[in-house]
């Protein structure tokens, strides 16, 4: 009975995580379609909102089981810190002025601090595993060293603090999910993050925000996009991936994030694209096998 948790995650994931790489990485292009006529908080409002509903209709529809008080307080918990402090940070830092490909850069520093915090846990990180995640930084330094190096301090001090904050959140809640209350009904737990998300965000927009949000092609675009794919199929991939593997092998494959936001990012917007990209895109790649290669096992001797 053991087995199946692990065939489901070895099939699942050849499928799950390119498709979660992929929206992930969509998630900072998007932010950047809607920044420049709609207030980040006010958007994300907005979108919360959606989700929650549309969550919660198809936990109805389907008969879905709700959790009890305990795990609904600590899904809840979990939602401020991935969806209202990630979200909203990275949002911001983008509305500030930080390019997608920079916030990209920061927030996917998340495998860093998961390595350090993997004891919590309970998970084991080896020798390999860690050299892993050093590779991969160095890839995702490569690829954003064109960017970084364009842009005064003064100009990133705000912004890049913000997208810090973000990173602690996002870093902090997944852990504090895998922990806490690993598994629930994905459709009924989105439905609860997203509303403790709204709470948690609503006080922020009212005191600093407008409300402002000019419904023009790209804002409309990015709200369905926000609503249906990053969220509705995104986080679900997410929650998928943290069920059935380890975090440190989740978190490392985000170490790909930046560099295809780079990429996303220069199709759609003209940001700078280097040969940096590939050559970091190869290191990363490198860091990632390092960290999700399965170990090998010394043969068993008779005795054991």
């Amino acid at each position: 009975m053991q087995s199946a948790p692990a065939t489901i995650s070895t099939a699942g994931a050849r499928v799950a995580i390119p498709a979660f790489i992929f929206v992930w990485a969509t998630g900072y292009v998007v932010a950047k379609l809607a920044a420049k006529d709609a207030e980040a908080l006010s958007f994300l409002i907005v979108r919360y909102l959606g989700v929650m509903i549309m969550m919660a209709l198809l936990a109805v529809l389907a008969g879905a089981r709700w959790p009890n008080k305990r795990d609904a307080l600590h899904i809840a918990v979990a939602g401020v810190m991935i969806q209202a402090i990630y979200l909203g940070g990275v949002w911001v830092s983008i509305r500030m002025g930080l390019s997608a490909g920079v916030a990209a850069l920061i927030v996917n520093l998340q495998p860093v601090l998961t390595v350090c915090l993997a004891h919590w846990t309970g998970e084991r990180v080896n020798a390999r595993q860690i050299a892993g995640v050093a590779v991969g930084f160095v890839g995702v330094m490569i690829v954003l060293y064109a960017k970084l190096a364009g842009v005064s301090a003064q100009s990133l001090a705000w912004s890049t603090l913000i997208c810090f904050v973000a990173l602690m959140g996002t870093t902090f809640g997944v852990l504090y999910q895998k922990r806490f209350v690993p598994h629930f009904d994905l459709r009924a737990g989105q439905a609860i993050q997203f509303a403790a998300a709204t709470a948690a965000t609503l006080p922020f927009a009212w005191a600093f925000e407008s409300f402002s949000i000019r419904w023009t092609t790209e804002v409309i675009i990015a709200m369905a996009w926000s609503i249906l794919v990053l969220s509705g199929v995104g986080i679900t991939l997410m929650f998928y991936l943290l069920r059935t593997g380890s975090v440190t092998r989740l978190t490392s494959t985000m170490y790909v994030v930046p560099g295809l936001t780079a990429i996303l990012a220069w199709l759609m917007f003209d940001e700078k694209l280097g040969g940096n990209v590939i050559v970091g895109m190869a290191v990363t790649l490198l860091g990632i096998y390092l960290v999700v290669a399965p170990s090998r096992r010394r043969p068993e001797t008779a005795s054991s």
